[in-house]
Order: C-alpha cells, then sequence, then structure tokens
C-alpha cells in the first residue's frame, strides 16, 4: 500500500512551451499522478519532497538490457556480435549460490539504474546454461526488492549453435560439431513450464510494478514451435515480445542462405510480428523490411552504444522515423555498453546518425531523442499503467534532476541540455509508483554497500571461471572469424556502417 506523496516547488516544462519551466507541485496518490499545480491544502499525513532549482521528468525507461550480463562491464574487448557471443557466458554459480549471484548481479544493475533516474527497464534476462524456476525468482526478488519497475522476458535460444550462423556448419570439425550437439538445450514444452512461472508468479506482482514478456532472443535461434507458442501467449496475455532482428549483416546473410528473405520478412511471413513485438536493433533492414516494420506497429528498441562498440552499424534512424515506426532506446547489456547508463545511450542516438546523412535538417533533433526515451519507451513496455508522462492520471514514477549543476548553467535549452549535456549525475531524487526509493543521491531500498561488499567476496572466483571461459572461447575464435570474414564479403545491397542510414 503506497502513501500519498507531495512533490513541493518542482519546475516543470510545459508540452506547449518546453522552454519555459514553470514551478508547481507534484501530488502523487496510490502510485499515480493525482494533481499537477499549487496544492494548498495536502492531505493530513502526506511525505513532503521538497524540489526547489529542481527539474520534475517522468522516470526514464531503459528499453533492452540483459541483466544476467551485469558484472561483465570491463571484460571484453570490442569484438563483431558473433565472435563477441563466444565470449560474454556469465559467471556461472551450482547449487545454492546460483540463485544468489543472479540476484546479486540482478539488483547491481538496478542499482545503478535508479540512481541515474532510470524507473522502468525492460529485461530480456539469458541463462547459462538453462531457465530454471529458481533463477527466475531470483532475478524478479531483486527487481521488487530494488522499488523500479521491471518487466523480464526468458531469452533462451533452443536450436543448436552452427544452426544460428551462416556457412559455421560446414567450417567446423567434427569434435566441434559433437560438442555442440551435446551442449545443454531446453525443449519448447520445458521452456513454456518456465514461462508458465514467469507469468503465474511474477506477471503483476509488487502491485503492478513487475511484468513479464516473452523472448525468443532472435527468429533465427528457436525452432519454429517455440516460436509460436511464444507468439500466442504473447497475444493471449498482451504481453511485450522482445525480439533481436537484423542486428548485423551476418544475420543478413543468414537470411539469404537459409531463409531466401530478410529475417523481418521471415518473421511477418509467419505471422508473427504485430504491435507487441519489440525489434531490438533493426540496423540491416532495407526499406521493404521498414515498411513491414510501419505496418505491423512494432517498436523498434535503439542501443547505440552497443551498436557502436561491436562495429554493427548504424540504426537507420531517419528512415524509420519517417516510416511512422516507434524508437525506444535502452543501453543493452553491461558487457557492451559497460553501463546502463541511459543518458549517454541517449546522447550517442542524438550524435551518431550525423554521420550517416549529409543533410544536417535530417539529424536527429534534441526533442526527437527524448521523444523516444519517453513515449518510445512507454510504447516498447506496454505497460497499463501511463509511463513516460508528467500528467494527471500518469504512473507515479517522477525524478527531480538538479539545475544547479554544470549541466544546466546557464540554462539555454532544456531540451538539448537534457540530451547532449545531462550525464545522470544531477538526478538527485527518484519516485518510482508514488514511493520515494532515492532520496539526495541516497538508494533507500537496496543495502548497496552490503551487495557490493558481497559481489567482492565472489570476485576471485568469478574472475577465474571467466578466465577459463575465455580460453575455452578463444579455440573457436578462429572458425567464427572465417565465418564472419565470408559473411562481410557478401554484397547485401546495404551499407550500415557510416553511410546510408
Amino acid at each position: 500500500m503506497t502513501h500519498d506523496l507531495l512533490i513541493r516547488n518542482a519546475r516543470i516544462a510545459s508540452p506547449a512551451r518546453p522552454r519555459s519551466l514553470g514551478a508547481a507541485d507534484i501530488l502523487i496518490r496510490d502510485g499515480k499522478i493525482a494533481a499537477i499545480g499549487k496544492v494548498v491544502d495536502p492531505p493530513p499525513g502526506v511525505e513532503v519532497v521538497q524540489a526547489d532549482g529542481k527539474l520534475a521528468l517522468p522516470g526514464l525507461i531503459n528499453a533492452h538490457i540483459h541483466s544476467p550480463g551485469n558484472l561483465m562491464r570491463g571484460c571484453l574487448d570490442s569484438y563483431p556480435l558473433e565472435v563477441f557471443m563466444l565470449y560474454e557466458v556469465p559467471p556461472l554459480a551450482d547449487g545454492a549460490t546460483a540463485g544468489r549471484l543472479a540476484y546479486l548481479r540482478t539488483a547491481l544493475g538496478a542499482i545503478e539504474m535508479l540512481k541515474l533516474g532510470i524507473t522502468t527497464v525492460l529485461d530480456d534476462a539469458f541463462f547459462v546454461p538453462t531457465v530454471s524456476p529458481d533463477a527466475i525468482d531470483a532475478v524478479m526478488t531483486a527487481y521488487r526488492d530494488s522499488g523500479m519497475r521491471a518487466t523480464v522476458a526468458l531469452d533462451q535460444p533452443n536450436i543448436v549453435e552452427y544452426e544460428k550462423q551462416p556457412f559455421l556448419a560446414e567450417l567446423i570439425d567434427d569434435a566441434t560439431r559433437q560438442a555442440m550437439d551435446a551442449a545443454p538445450r531446453q525443449s519448447a514444452e520445458e521452456l513454456m513450464k518456465c514461462y508458465a512461472h514467469l507469468v503465474g508468479k511474477w506477471h503483476g506482482a509488487a502491485r503492478g510494478r513487475l511484468g513479464a514478456a516473452v523472448s525468443c532472443s532472435a527468429p533465427h535461434r528457436v525452432t519454429k514451435d517455440y516460436f509460436a507458442r511464444l507468439s500466442a501467449l504473447s497475444r493471449a496475455r498482451d504481453l511485450p515480445f522482445f525480439v533481436h532482428i537484423l542486428e548485423t549483416k551476418t544475420q543478413r546473410v543468414f537470411g539469404e542462405e537459409k531463409l531466401g528473405k530478410s529475417l523481418v520478412k521471415y518473421v511477418d511471413d509467419l505471422g508473427f510480428l504485430d504491435e507487441r513485438m519489440l525489434v531490438i536493433h533493426a540496423i540491416w533492414i532495407d526499406d521493404e523490411d521498414i515498411a513491414v516494420l510501419a505496418k505491423s506497429g512494432c517498436t523498434v528498441a535503439h542501443n547505440p552504444i552497443c551498436n557502436l562498440r561491436l562495429g554493427s552499424g548504424i540504426m537507420p534512424w531517419r528512415r524509420l522515423r519517417n516510416a511512422g515506426v516507434p524508437i525506444a532506446i535502452g543501453t543493452d547489456e553491461a558487457t557492451v555498453d559497460d553501463t546502463h547508463n541511459l543518458w549517454l545511450a541517449a546522447k550517442a542516438a542524438g550524435l551518431v546518425h550525423n554521420i550517416a546523412r549529409e543533410d544536417w535538417r535530417e539529424w536527429p533533433s534534441a526533442p526527437e531523442v527524448l521523444d523516444a526515451l519517453f513515449d518510445g519507451g512507454a510504447r516498447a513496455a506496454r505497460r497499463r499503467e501511463k509511463l513516460g508522462k508528467l500528467e494527471v492520471g500518469a504512473a507515479g514514477d517522477v525524478i527531480l534532476v538538479d539545475l544547479e549543476t554544470p549541466a544546466f548553467v546557464p540554462l539555454n535549452d532544456i531540451e538539448r541540455q537534457l540530451v547532449f549535456c545531462e550525464t545522470g549525475s544531477s538526478v538527485r531524487d527518484v519516485v518510482v509508483d508514488g514511493e520515494l526509493v532515492v532520496h539526495n543521491g541516497r538508494l533507500l531500498t537496496l543495502d548497496e554497500k552490503a551487495i557490493y561488499a558481497e559481489i567482492a567476496e565472489l570476485t576471485p572466483k568469478l574472475a577465474a571461471d571467466m578466465a577459463a571461459l575465455r580460453v575455452e572461447a578463444a579455440k573457436l575464435e578462429p572458425v567464427y572469424r572465417q565465418m564472419y570474414q565470408r559473411a562481410m564479403a557478401r554484397d547485401v545491397g546495404l551499407q550500415r556502417r557510416g553511410g546510408q542510414g
């Protein structure tokens, strides 16, 4: 049960006059914004947060992460995705410690995000080697304890590794093929039982803060049967559907080699592409793909820093926007962004596309980037609560940004300064569902120091395990390099590295 909360004397940007910051109070009751204006007679017993000199904004929405990578920031060099995935295996734990490790790494990400003003996250969580109810419970419990909103899916491919890539089956030797055949994989039936647990126990928990989504990882990483079951579950329960599509040129080549069509058209032809789908990355798409995406009503999750880190390419921002495809912004895995700092991802989104088009009038503007952060993120989340808005009836997710910081002094243009100047260091207070979870920069829900100390105790063993995994990955790297180079040599009629975006 939430209590009433009054944010007193905050600065608010009017939608009609975004550069004119007026002062107002924000009253939150039962987790929703009940009033914006001067509250002369606050309800008795209301908690008051003084916001003098601070800008009130809706909580930020991180449209894409993989929480199991939270302990791996700074671990890896930059690699192309297909090589990177050999090395991204998160630290493993056995027996009773597995759930605790999942809890700690999820809590670590939640701590970082909340202190940056990110109140909602869409977590495409993968589990190595397999997913279990206990692992699901550990992730969801961490989000529950943190106080943030989280929508979580189970990102579990279920086909053999050499069938997920072009050319790989013919490049590997018999021993490698046998090892890949023997690797643990869960059947569609087993995975759907895990989804039954996630949805049955956690969807709508914590006053609705926690929710379920579905994920196939990518359409070429799962069986058609499992893909169809996930699509049916998404539609039956109106759940977001997370799908990585055409993140790399290699995936474009896969479609040509294995399917005779792009992965966008493959998913659409199956009848699975609809408004519930969050298409992640969407870099190596052509104009026909864009038209299909626009017709479907789906949202695209843009992860610009990840795309740079892995050299995947530049997503065609302007083409998608012009076609009416909603865009959200995510940080992706901490292994490839190395933070969950959505402010930095937004700045990258506002800059990287400038090198893709010569006409500067087509470069992303600050208002467009903010639209992706708030409106795009809200569409991606598909929540019953109205997210990304600062208006009566919207979710009581509000952050207070200190305007007396270098990012905003002098205050020349609030929209540009939010996108290009702010790093998250000016966030002072964070409210989620009407509950104050960060106050004066201090997290109120989790014991940060205790979590950091527990992770520090585990670090030597985790580091040793990761070192051993890297040795095994290095053995496979040469053949993956051959596969990658063969794909790069293919002319697919698109250029997404520094041009035609």
